[in-house]
């Protein structure tokens, strides 16, 4: 037979220990969310480069008619075109 204060010892320990599980399994909840955050956030901010990318790409002066003929607004900027490329008025 197993001696009460042996047993109470054991049991008051191992009460330690279930309560400590408690805080490491809840720690290890809270580090493991917490280190998904960036993955996420980067898999969020690529999605948004890219659609504002294609925005980007896709989008322009808006187009009106003159003359009978598609005419945007304001050109579209393109390296190497110089200032004097736009008409005059």
């Amino acid at each position: 037979m197993v001696d009460p204060e042996v047993h109470e010892r054991i049991t008051a320990r191992r009460a330690e220990l279930d309560e400590l599980e408690e805080q490491l399994v809840k720690q290890l909840s809270e580090v493991q969310a917490e280190r998904d955050e960036p993955a996420v956030a980067a898999r969020v901010w690529q999605r948004m480069s890219e659609q504002l990318a294609d925005e980007r790409a896709t989008a322009g002066s808006p187009v009106v008619q003159v003359a009978n003929r598609a005419v945007r607004l304001v050109p579209d900027r393109v390296s190497g075109v110089a200032e004097s490329a736009l008409p005059t008025d």
